[in-house]
């Protein structure tokens, strides 16, 4: 029996992500991490038109015409059928981001509200054994949430059209105000670290100053949702031309005065 396109993913299917993920990046390196993709995600949602797979597929993963049959070379599936896979888990957990994004919540601890799916990195590296640590040592480890917020952006800033500000002074602060708390994200945890999001008796890894972040960021995610919907897709202003003066040449080339021609 098929999985329903509106059930949530479990464990074993962001596992799955993960590993076709992994198997595009042996053909592309520059293929992102599924927090990066999950990040994107959210930012595609609030963006004012629905942009389809065909055109952000190629710009997150690198892929070609989608769908894509193996290619002598380039980011491409492995074959249909994992093109397929990956997208039915991509549309679920799209219906799913949406629908929490939407969610009329008044608190994250609601199990209504969006969770994005992240990995406290350096929590989980801090609670390996010492020996499997070093293998860690020489690697810059992002922080809490770093990766989201980077893919999130990665969609502002290359879908800068749809990103551009409304007319309207105090929507276009709002949007701003948000994405700032998205782009706070985006860099270092210099705070003194005082919990693990790995592991809940693991060494501390993340701030205080983070975890209010990352909150505030969520809530702006909510927030640039709404706006979003409430918009809708950008509108180009019809351009009329000018209409002639009544005594000016009829542009028909009859020669007339407008106003003894086709202004009569």
């Amino acid at each position: 029996m098929s999985t329903p396109t509106s059930a949530p993913l479990e464990s074993t299917d962001f596992d799955t992500l993960d590993a076709i993920l992994d198997d595009l990046r042996t053909r592309g390196e520059d293929v992102p991490q599924w927090e990066f993709c999950e990040g994107a995600m959210a930012a595609l949602l609030c963006t004012r038109r629905p942009v389809e797979p065909a055109e952000f597929l190629p710009m997150l993963l690198g892929t070609g015409p989608l769908p894509t049959a193996p290619q002598e070379d380039g980011t491409h599936f492995a074959n249909t059928a994992q093109f397929e896979q990956f997208m039915t888990l991509w549309t679920r957990r799209s219906a799913e981001v949406s629908a929490s994004l939407a969610a009329p919540v008044e608190t994250l601890e609601d199990e209504r509200s969006y969770h994005p799916e992240l990995m406290d990195v350096r929590g989980a590296v801090a609670a390996l054994p010492e020996a499997e640590r070093a293998d860690f040592k020489d690697q810059e480890l992002p922080a809490y949430a770093q990766v989201w917020a980077l893919g999130f952006m990665f969609v502002v800033e290359n879908w800068p059209e749809d990103w551009e500000p409304p007319r309207d002074k105090d929507t276009a602060a709002w949007i701003d105000e948000a994405l700032d708390h998205v782009v706070a994200l985006t860099e270092d945890d210099t705070g003194t670290p005082t919990v693990n999001m790995h592991a809940e008796d693991g060494p501390p890894s993340v701030s205080d100053e983070r975890l209010n972040a990352f909150g505030a960021a969520i809530w702006a995610v909510v927030d640039l949702a709404q706006i979003g919907r409430s918009l809708g897709p950008r509108v180009e202003p019809v351009r009329k031309e000018a209409t002639p003066g009544r005594n000016d040449p009829c542009p028909c080339g009859s020669g007339k005065k407008y106003k003894k021609c086709h202004g009569a």
